[in-house]
């Protein structure tokens, strides 16, 4: 990994059609990822179920989580951030079309 600074806010990828996931930072420990979504969501019936414990920080936008066998959804809004435990599915039931919503997802393996 280069020393060179990175501002999340700068450069962000067009989301528009697609979310798009940058890789900050991997090794044997951890991932990072930039995530930019617009608009998007988990395709009807899917879920999330990783391998890994994941910490989420939203920096920009809003967005909603739904957790399986859980009514309630979890509105995020900047500023906002959970982790989420390896192997409890979730998925993303709603993101802003109005702005980029900027994730920072950080995986750590178990």
């Amino acid at each position: 990994m280069s020393n060179a600074l990175i501002n999340l806010f700068e450069n962000l990828p067009d989301a528009s059609n697609e979310e798009k996931i940058e890789l900050l930072v991997c090794n044997d420990a951890v991932r990072i990822e930039r995530i930019v979504s617009k608009g998007q969501i988990s395709p009807e019936g899917f879920w999330y179920d990783q391998n890994e414990d994941e910490f989420v920080l939203l920096l920009k936008g809003a967005a909603k989580l739904q957790f399986e066998n859980e009514e309630q959804e979890c509105l995020l809004a900047e500023g906002d951030c959970l982790v989420i435990p390896a192997h409890c599915r979730h998925r993303i039931s709603w993101t802003s079309l109005k702005t980029e919503t900027i994730w920072l997802a950080v995986f750590t393996k178990i």
